[in-house]
């Protein structure tokens, strides 16, 4: 993380002040980050690709193909993908989300999927319920479950 944090802030020219007076932090904070002493929290990494236009995707480094389409974990070994209805391996969802061909958690609202969800993502990532169903909120609408219900809702 630390080295996207820089790399953000060296395309925008910025040094390590002025990019801390565009997200409300010290420069020390900016400072740690690029070290990798402490990372920025959910609420912040979100505030800094709104700021300098960068999708979250690219912040987390997460080559879609590698995670699963519904609830975004990371799926790069055969035993965690899920199954289509002929038995094989799924290429978008995990073993969690799909199996036999079909979602796991059927008709259920992303709202509702974030909700029965986020206490395993905060474990998971170990961060608090809260930042969990922040960043799922900001992740899921550009998953393919999920992504035209996202631009309905």
């Amino acid at each position: 993380m630390k080295d996207i944090v820089a790399t953000i802030r060296k395309e925008s020219g910025l040094t390590q002040e002025e990019m801390a007076r565009r997200l409300y932090v010290t420069r020390q904070a900016v400072s740690r980050w690029e070290t990798g002493e402490t990372a920025p929290g959910i609420d912040m990494i979100k505030l800094i690709c709104t700021v300098f236009s960068v999708p979250l995707e690219r912040f987390f480094e997460m080559p879609m193909e590698y995670y699963c389409q519904c609830c975004s974990m990371p799926i790069p070994d055969p035993s965690l993908h899920g199954t289509e209805a002929d038995g094989s391996p799924s290429d978008h969802y995990c073993k969690y989300c799909y199996d036999g061909g079909d979602f796991t958690a059927k008709d259920v609202s992303m709202d509702d999927f974030i909700e029965a969800t986020a206490q395993l993502e905060a474990d998971a990532m170990g961060i608090s319920r809260e930042e969990a169903v922040s960043l799922m909120g900001t992740l899921l609408p550009h998953l393919d479950r999920w992504r035209g219900e996202a631009a309905q809702g």
